[in-house]
């Protein structure tokens, strides 16, 4: 495993000892940068702390004073804001480290979307569950997406056309994030993480995106509605899975963006998305 840096080498060198000293741990793996080989100084730890299943309740009791005894812990806290509890988000040091503490049962551990890197494996049962089921990604969803798309497009407009430019471009980021991000990974082959590591692995589609940026303007803002709208149409017909197309809410959702856009802006502003 490459490691980017000294920091991260000391946190490892100094944590996994530690971790490995609590007979309720099955094992330790690492996901993420580390662990596909292309880290940098700037990169989060992403360790998977494999517990004993009869073991598991008292352990996800005690996780930050355990987080606190294996490193020097600054501040934590629980991972529901996306979606996994099981997760511990940690700052540690100085000097700061970002690590990420995911607290599985041993029995779960082969369920996963890519593989992590073992780096300690008591009994040898890590490299097992690995071994007996591959990786398996949730696949992106066309349909759910082309589903809600337009009617994210015609909120979008209408904090557009209220003159809420903050819920405006939070909008934005959300198209970003949930639609054109994994949109653009799949073109490449990624995986759908919202734009995490599109200027390197998607460099075409990432200045593509910057289309969709806009600062506190409304122009800006309307012609950064219109240019999600034009790469969603253009990226969205690039999948084999079939879609059902909602062309009528496609029309009447462009329309009033249109609409919004012709009432609250300048209309000398190029406008890239027609109805």
């Amino acid at each position: 495993m490459d490691i980017p840096s000294p920091l991260h080498s000391r946190f490892l060198g100094d944590t996994l000892p530690r971790i490995r000293q609590d007979a309720r741990v099955a094992g330790v793996a690492v996901t993420g940068s580390l662990a596909k080989g292309r880290p940098d100084t700037y990169s989060d730890v992403d360790l998977i702390v494999v517990v004993d299943d009869e073991a598991y309740d008292a352990v996800m009791r005690e996780r930050l004073a355990l987080i606190g005894s294996w490193s020097a812990l600054v501040a934590g806290f629980t991972g529901e804001h996306v979606g996994e509890p099981r997760l511990i988000v940690t700052l540690v040091g100085p000097p700061l480290l970002h690590v990420d503490f995911k607290f599985v049962r041993a029995s779960d551990f082969a369920e996963r979307i890519e593989d992590p890197e073992i780096l300690w494996d008591r009994d040898g049962l890590l490299a097992d569950s690995l071994a007996q089921r591959p990786p398996a990604a949730a696949p992106l969803d066309p349909q759910w997406i082309e589903d809600r798309f337009w009617v994210w497009v015609h909120y979008g407009a209408t904090k557009l056309g209220r003159g809420e430019l903050f819920e405006t471009i939070s909008c934005l980021t959300h198209l970003r994030d949930t639609v054109l991000g994994p949109l653009a990974a799949r073109r490449v082959g990624g995986l759908p993480r919202g734009v995490r590591h599109l200027e390197t692995m998607a460099p075409e589609e990432a200045h593509a995106l910057r289309s969709t940026l806009c600062g506190y303007d409304r122009d800006e803002a309307g012609r950064a509605l219109l240019a999600a709208v034009d790469l969603y149409r253009r990226w969205s017909a690039d999948g084999d899975a079939p879609v059902e197309r909602h062309r009528n809410a496609e029309k009447l959702a462009v329309r009033y963006l249109h609409d919004v856009i012709g009432r609250t802006t300048d209309r000398s502003g190029p406008a890239h998305a027609t109805a």
